[in-house]
């Protein structure tokens, strides 16, 4: 029997999907950690802020592929 009180998170392909995704989605996006150039866009970018702050968690955004914007 499944343990009921599991939260799932989701991978699909090379991303975090559900509802573990979309939550940390909105939480970067509020911190200001990733933004869009403009709103309708469907990509964001990691700021400068998000830089360190991802440091600080551990996460090495370093091999996150570099695009020019």
């Amino acid at each position: 029997m499944r343990d009921k009180t599991i939260k799932p998170a989701k991978k699909c392909y090379e991303h975090i999907g559900g509802k573990l995704g979309e939550i940390l989605l909105e939480t970067f996006a509020d911190k200001k950690w990733i933004a869009k150039n403009n709103p309708t866009e469907k990509h964001f970018y990691i700021t400068e802020l998000g830089e360190k702050e991802f440091l600080k968690l551990g996460v090495d955004i370093s091999q996150i592929k570099s695009e020019v914007i």
